[in-house]
């Protein structure tokens, strides 16, 4: 008989979207800092 992994905890399949997601998060960080002149903080009205 084969065992079914589940989709959930540290799996190989989570830590690669989690990278991924990651990825895009960091880029669109970025993206918007070139947009807007100001950095992430001072969008949230942290700084």
């Amino acid at each position: 008989m084969t065992e079914e992994q589940g989709k959930f905890g540290f799996t190989e399949f989570a830590e690669n979207w989690n990278g991924r997601l990651a990825m895009l998060g960091f880029v669109i960080g970025i993206a918007t800092e070139l947009i807007t002149g100001q950095g992430i903080l001072s969008q949230l009205g942290l700084m």
